[in-house]
C-alpha cells in the first residue's frame, strides 16, 4: 500500500498553530499571577515601587519553573531557579557597565545555559529562564551594593512563589503522586477494552514514565502512605504485564479453539478487570471515590469466571491445552494483583506491606552530582548536538548584546533576550518559536497599544492588566507559544509603564529588537543547522542499547529462577522506556523537518514498529516470570539469549559508524531452532519462552534489514 508524501512544511506549520489543551491549568496560573502581583501591589502602596519590581521580576522568572510535578521535585527545582535567577540579576547589574563585560557575562552564561539541555528539559528551561534574566537586568547597571540588593529581592520574589507552589503540601502531600497513579490505572483500563496492536508501543508507556517519575520523589519518604504509593505503581506494572500477556493468550485461543467457550470467558474476565482498573483510578484521581466500594461485586465475578474455565472440559490438541494453562495463570495473577490493588487504594494502611520490593533508594548526593558531570562531560564535544547548541547560543547571545550596545539601540537587551527564547536545538522548535515570536510580539504590542490609549494610565490599572496578561501567559501560553508570546510582550510593556517607562518608548524598541534578534538567531541556525536527520541514528542505537540490558535482566532472571527477579528488572525497564519515548520524539521532529522524503518515513515507522514488536514480546518474556511455575533452565537458552545480546550490540555500534554488516550478526533462528528442540515443549515455561523467542527472533531479523536500509542503499540480507 502506498504512502503519501509527507508535507514537510505542514507538519512544521501544524507545530505552529498547535494547542495542547492537556497542558491548560488555570490553578497553576492563578497561584503564579498572585505571586506576582503581591509585590507589586505592597512596592506601590509602601510608595516605593521598584522595590516591588525587583521582588515580582524574581517571582515571574521563577514562576516558569513551576508546574504539577511531585512537590519534593518541584521545591528543588524552584529553589534552583530562585537562587540562579538571583545570580544572574546580580551578574548581570554588575557587568552591565561596559559593553565587553555585558558580552562576556552573557556568553558565558549562554554556553553554561545550552550545555543544561543535556542533563534534563527542567534544567534547560532553568538555565534560559535565568540568561533572559542576566542580559535584561545587564540593561540596566547597578554599583554592587545595588546589584546585591536587587538579586537579594530578586531571589526572595522566587522564594515568594515557590512557597506559593508548595503552600497544599502539608494538606494534599501526594496529590502530584495520586493523579499519576490514577492516570496510569485508568489508561490500563481503556487499554483492555481496546486492544493495541502489537507493532504499537505498549499500552499505557507514557502514563507509566510519569508514574515513576512522580513516585521516584517518595523514595526517601517512608511513610504509610509513601510505600502505599508505591506498592500500587508496582501492581500497576504488573497489572500491566498481566493484560498484554492475556490479550495475547487470548487471540492465541481463538486460533486453537474456535468458537469455544473459553473465548467468551476470556473476554468477560479482561472486560471486568478493565471495569476494576477503571474504579481504582476514578478514586485517586478524587473523581469518584464511591465506585472503588462496587469492585469486591467484581472480584466474586473474576473468580467465578476463574473457576469456570477451570472446568472447561480441555481441548484434544496439546498445544491448545498448554495455552489454556498459561492462561489461567495469568488470570490468577492478575485477580491476585488487582485484589492488592484495591487494599492498597482504599486504605492509607496497606495488607502485606513486607511482602513486596521497596524501589531502589535514590542514589547518594555525592553520585548524583557525579553523574550529571559526567553527563556534561560526555557532551563536551562536536560531536554532540548538546555542544553545538550551547556553542550557537552563546556566540548569537555575545553577538547580539554586543551589537545592540554598539549601535546605541534603545532597550537593546531584548536583542540577545529574543535570541535566548527562540534559539533550541532543533530546527523544528527553533523555527516554529522564530515564527510565533515574531507574531505573538507583534500581536502583543498591537494589544499593549490599544490599552494603554483606551485605559486611564495608572499604578492600579497597570498592575491590573499585568495580572491579566500573566494569568494568560500561565494558563494558555504552555499550550501555544503564539499565545505566549503576545501576553508576554504586552506584560512587559505594563511592567517597564510601572517604573515610569513611557509605553511608547517601550512598544517601538521592543518591535525593533525583536526582528533584530529573531533574524540573527534563524540566520546563524540556517547558516549552523543541527538537523534531527543527524540524531536519528544515535537515538535508534540508544533504543537498542536500553532493550538489550532489558533483555540481558530477562535472561538472567529465566537462567536464575530462584532468585527475585525485580531488582533488576526495575532497574533497566524505565530506562529502555525513556529511550523509546526519546525515538518517537525525534522521529516526529526529523518528519517535520523540510527534505524529510516518503522512503525515510516509511523506513522510519517500520523500525519503529519492529521494535514495538521486540520489546511486546520481552514484555511477555517478563510477565511468565511471575505467572509460570519456574523450571530448569535449557543448554540452550543462554546461547539464544546472547545471540539477542549481540544482535542489538552490533546494531547499534552499525547506527553509530562501525563497520558492521549484516553477515557479522548471529544465526538467530538458528538459535532458535536449537531452543525449541530442547526441553519437553509443553512444560509451562518453556512453552511460553519458545513462543515469544520466536517473535523475538522474526521481530529482531526484520528490525536488522531495516536498520541496514537506513544506513544503506542495498543491504544484503532479505527479510524473513
Amino acid at each position: 500500500m502506498s504512502q503519501a508524501q509527507p508535507n514537510a512544511w505542514a507538519a512544521f506549520w501544524q507545530t505552529v498553530i498547535l494547542f495542547q489543551s492537556s497542558k491548560v491549568n488555570p490553578w497553576l496560573a492563578l497561584r503564579n499571577t498572585v505571586g506576582v502581583t503581591l509585590p507589586l501591589v505592597a512596592g506601590v502602596a509602601a510608595g516605593n515601587p521598584s522595590v516591588g519590581i525587583a521582588v515580582a521580576t524574581g517571582a515571574l522568572n521563577v514562576s516558569f519553573s513551576d508546574g504539577e510535578a511531585p512537590y519534593t521535585d518541584r521545591a528543588k527545582r524552584m529553589l534552583a531557579a530562585s537562587s540562579l535567577v538571583g545570580v544572574a540579576v546580580f551578574i548581570g547589574s554588575i557587568s552591565g557597565h561596559h559593553t565587553v563585560s555585558a558580552a562576556v557575562a552573557a556568553t558565558a552564561w549562554a554556553f553554561a545555559a545550552g550545555m543544561l539541555v543535556s542533563l534534563s528539559p527542567a534544567a534547560g528551561d532553568v538555565g534560559v529562564i535565568s540568561l533572559v534574566t542576566l542580559v535584561v537586568f545587564a540593561g540596566t547597571p547597578l554599583p554592587f551594593d545595588g546589584a546585591l540588593t536587587v538579586g537579594a529581592l530578586a531571589f526572595c520574589g522566587g522564594l515568594l512563589q515557590t512557597f506559593l507552589s508548595l503552600l497544599f503540601w502539608p494538606i494534599r502531600r501526594y496529590a502530584p503522586e495520586s493523579r499519576a497513579l490514577g492516570a496510569m490505572f485508568q489508561e490500563l483500563a481503556r487499554a483492555a477494552r481496546h486492544p493495541i496492536d502489537a507493532t504499537q508501543s505498549p499500552p499505557a508507556t507514557s502514563q507509566s514514565t510519569e508514574a515513576h517519575g512522580a513516585v521516584s520523589s517518595l523514595v526517601s519518604d517512608h511513610s504509610v502512605e509513601s510505600e502505599r504509593l508505591r506498592l500500587l505503581l508496582s501492581q500497576a506494572e504488573r497489572i500491566r504485564l498481566g493484560l498484554l500477556t492475556l490479550t495475547r493468550l487470548q487471540v492465541r485461543i481463538g486460533r486453537e479453539i474456535p468458537g469455544g467457550p473459553e473465548i467468551d470467558a476470556l473476554a468477560r474476565f479482561i472486560g471486568i478487570t478493565a471495569d476494576m482498573l477503571d474504579g481504582i483510578g476514578a478514586s485517586m484521581l478524587g473523581r469518584d471515590a464511591a465506585r472503588i466500594d462496587c469492585i469486591p461485586e467484581c472480584q466474586k465475578q473474576l473468580q467465578t469466571l476463574t473457576e469456570t474455565l477451570r472446568t472447561i472440559s480441555r481441548p484434544e490438541s496439546q498445544a491448545a491445552a498448554a495455552t489454556l494453562r498459561d492462561a489461567l495463570f495469568q488470570m490468577d495473577a492478575v485477580a491476585g494483583q488487582l485484589r492488592t490493588s484495591v487494599d492498597l487504594a482504599a486504605s492509607s494502611t496497606p495488607a502485606g506491606i513486607d511482602a513486596f520490593h521497596r524501589r531502589e533508594a535514590r542514589r547518594p548526593w555525592t553520585l548524583r552530582i557525579g553523574g550529571a558531570f559526567a553527563t556534561l562531560a560526555a557532551n563536551f564535544s562536536f560531536r554532540s548536538a548538546t555542544f553545538r547548541h550551547a556553542l550557537r547560543l552563546a556566540a548569537c547571545v555575545g553577538i547580539g548584546e554586543a551589537l545592540g550596545r554598539g549601535l546605541g539601540l534603545g532597550r537593546s537587551y531584548w536583542i540577545p533576550m529574543t535570541i535566548a527564547i527562540i534559539l533550541k536545538p532543533d530546527f523544528t522548535a527553533t523555527y516554529s518559536r522564530g515564527a510565533l515570536r515574531f507574531a505573538g510580539t507583534f500581536a502583543g504590542l498591537l494589544v499593549a497599544t490599544a490599552l494603554t490609549h483606551l485605559l486611564p494610565r495608572s499604578a492600579a490599572m497597570n498592575i491590573t492588566l499585568l495580572a491579566v496578561m500573566l494569568f494568560l501567559v500561565r494558563w494558555l501560553g504552555p499550550a501555544n507559544y503564539g499565545v505566549f508570546s503576545t501576553a508576554i510582550t504586552a506584560l512587559v510593556v505594563f511592567l517597564f509603564a510601572l517604573a515610569g517607562i513611557a509605553p511608547n518608548d517601550v512598544i517601538v524598541a521592543r518591535g525593533i529588537n525583536t526582528v533584530a534578534g529573531g533574524a540573527l538567531a534563524l540566520v546563524a541556525y540556517a547558516i549552523w543547522p543541527t538537523w534531527e536527520r543527524t540524531q536519528i541514528a544515535e537515538a535508534i542505537a540508544r533504543l537498542l542499547d536500553g532493550y538489550r540490558e532489558y533483555a540481558r535482566a530477562i535472561g538472567e532472571s529465566y537462567q536464575h529462577p530462584e532468585a527475585a527477579p525485580s531488582a533488576a528488572l526495575d532497574r533497566v525497564r524505565v530506562p529502555a522506556r525513556l529511550a523509546r519515548s526519546n525515538l518517537e520524539a525525534s522521529i516526529d521532529r526529523l518528519l517535520a523537518e523540510p527534505g524529510a522524503t516518503n522512503e525515510v518515513a516509511v523506513n522510519l515507522s517500520g523500525l519503529l514498529a519492529s521494535s514495538h514488536r521486540v520489546v511486546h514480546a520481552m514484555m511477555a518474556l517478563e510477565a511468565g516470570l511471575y505467572s509460570s511455575n519456574p523450571a530448569p533452565p535449557r543448554a540452550a537458552f543462554a546461547p539464544f539469549g546472547h545471540g539477542v545480546e549481540l544482535t542489538l550490540y552490533y546494531l547499534a555500534a552499525a547506527l553509530r559508524g562501525s563497520s558492521i554488516e549484516p553477515a557479522d550478526l548471529p544465526d538467530l533462528r538458528e538459535a532458535h531452532r536449537a531452543l525449541i528442540h530442547s526441553g519437553d515443549a509443553l512444560t509451562e515455561r518453556y512453552a511460553l519462552v519458545n513462543v515469544e523467542t520466536d517473535r523475538i527472533t522474526n521481530s529482531l531479523n526484520t528490525l536488522t534489514l531495516q536498520v541496514f536500509t537506513y544506513l544503506q542503499p542495498h543491504p544484503a540480507r532479505p527479510a524473513e
